[in-house]
């Protein structure tokens, strides 16, 4: 008789991790700021208390929040990130030599993930020609103009937060939160999804997949999600006319 396929489904975001965790990996976690956070997996990671960790985010947390958690818990040893600001750890971290940084354009970061995904080794591109960004790195020159090599990015593990998914691994993310989460889906040995809503197969539209099912291995309705907003400007509404 045919096995039968192993479920991708994990009770919680502990048990999901388990058996993947170990000191010097690399780590994925997708999210812009604190939207699209893998928020569950982002405590989980904490507790297993893994160490010289290697994270490539978009940037880590803020003050007390996502990521950082990782950071004052002095787990991470680099960061490949494109946001530094407004985190005033990870610049006394980075200051006092405690922590690397490989600061990377924002688009170059995506782009990076994604060839990390698709196969691609290396790409050129004009951004960062001339800067600090481009020290140490091959050039070649196009039609007149010089490019900047880049390598792609891929991870041991890849977090990534969805709004809805299915048994399957197939993958929805909700507007801003989509960010970086369907590049990183594709660029992890294992990924991890844990989503806001687990349906069976069947029950999500298929035209509106954004990961398929294949990129993910595990996967895990998460629960108490608090949505942190950074920073929230507001402006009063005009008189009525």
């Amino acid at each position: 008789m045919p096995r039968l396929a192993q479920s991708k489904v994990y009770p919680d975001a502990a048990s999901a991790l388990k058996g993947l965790t170990f000191d010097g990996m690399t780590v994925m976690s997708g999210g812009f700021g604190l939207s699209g956070n893998p928020e569950n997996l982002i405590t989980a990671l904490k507790e297993d208390g893994t160490k010289n960790i290697t994270l490539i985010a978009n940037n880590c947390g803020a003050d007390g929040l996502g990521l950082w958690v990782l950071l004052n818990n002095g787990q991470i040893k680099k960061m490949i990130s494109s946001y530094v600001g407004e985190n005033k750890l990870f610049e006394e971290l980075y200051l006092t030599g405690k922590l690397e940084l490989e600061l990377t354009p924002q688009g170059t970061l995506a782009e990076r993930i994604s060839a990390g995904g698709a196969g691609i080794p290396a790409f050129y591109t004009r951004t960062g020609v001339g800067t600090v960004v481009a020290e140490g790195k091959p050039t070649e020159d196009f039609d007149g103009l010089t490019y900047v090599r880049e390598r792609w990015l891929r991870a041991d593990v890849a977090l990534v937060k969805a709004w809805k998914g299915d048994t399957e691994g197939n993958l929805i993310y909700r507007k801003t939160a989509r960010n970086f989460n369907p590049m990183m889906a594709t660029a992890g040995k294992v990924t991890i999804a844990e989503v806001e809503e687990l349906v069976e197969p069947g029950e999500l539209d298929p035209d509106k997949i954004h990961t398929p099912g294949i990129f993910v291995q595990r996967i895990l309705q998460g629960r108490d999600y608090k949505k942190h907003i950074e920073r929230v400007t507001t402006r009063p509404r005009p008189e009525n006319a």
